[in-house]
């Protein structure tokens, strides 16, 4: 229990087309459990629009995700208001910690939801948003905008993005 909130816990297996990462759970998903559990965060209402689910999951329906091959992690286990309140050198520890666990279930794709989040936990500099260069194993990495309703983007958008993802995938028949 971290401050009396629920443990989140990760969503992975092997053989997934996909594993989201989130920044940090916010203190809604710490407080019920569930990954972005916030009735302001749009994950759900866009993974389903771009294409990953069939039907528009809840948080608490997150388990589901396993039966269309996609998965849930985040890169800092501790909750927080807001994703800025999380330090540096958590990132950094959350990347080599993210690293273990795509070597060790190689999904087809890891979607880092961040841009900041992904340059900071990975040391990189000037990311552009979709597929990166960089793998992880056999897992390619993308960099998607994080859909919590701090984040300036659309839903249209933020959708379009998701869908660009779930679209290669599915060309390499994920």
């Amino acid at each position: 229990m971290l401050n009396g909130d629920a443990m989140i816990h990760d969503i992975l297996a092997p053989g997934l087309r996909v594993v989201f990462c989130g920044i940090n759970p916010g203190k809604s998903s710490a407080h019920t459990g569930f990954h972005f559990a916030h009735p302001g965060n749009r994950f759900w209402k866009v993974i389903h629009q771009a294409g990953f689910t069939e039907t528009l999951l809840r948080p608490e329906e997150e388990l589901h995700l396993l039966d269309t091959r996609c998965g849930i992690t985040m890169l800092v286990e501790r909750p927080t208001v807001q994703a800025s309140e999380v330090a540096l050198q958590e990132l950094r520890s959350g990347g080599r910690g993210l690293i273990a666990k795509i070597e060790e279930y190689q999904p087809a794709a890891l979607a880092i939801l961040g841009k900041q989040a992904y340059e900071q936990a990975f040391s990189v500099r000037g990311a552009k948003w979709g597929r990166q260069q960089a793998t992880i194993g056999g897992t390619q990495v993308w960099v998607l905008p994080n859909p919590s309703g701090l984040n300036r983007a659309t839903l249209d958008e933020l959708v379009e993005a998701y869908r660009e993802l779930d679209e290669a995938l599915a060309v390499r028949g994920l």
